[in-house]
């Protein structure tokens, strides 16, 4: 535990930026869920609202600094692929 009084603030505010970014990336995961769910059931147009819906979110990622740049291009190159291969 720390003693400096400027430590224990940024330990608090550690702790609040973390629970943020556990639930921002619950969110993300949900959100690429939803277009792999759409694609195994062969349904474009939901797959296509879905994978809109996920690079929204996962672009705000990387701008709040949960996500990588090159991890977020790699997931919505992925996703793009999987709706790409159903169309």
């Amino acid at each position: 535990m720390a003693n400096i009084k400027s430590q224990i603030k940024r330990n608090k505010t550690n702790e609040k930026a973390r629970l943020r970014n556990i639930s921002y990336k619950s969110k993300l995961r949900t959100a690429m869920k939803a277009v792999r769910v759409a694609c195994e059931s062969k349904d474009v147009e939901k797959a296509t609202l879905a994978l809109n819906k996920a690079v929204s979110i996962i672009d705000r990622a990387v701008v709040k600094g949960i996500v990588h740049t090159k991890t977020a291009a790699r997931e919505k190159s992925s996703l793009q692929n999987l709706v790409n291969s159903i169309k």
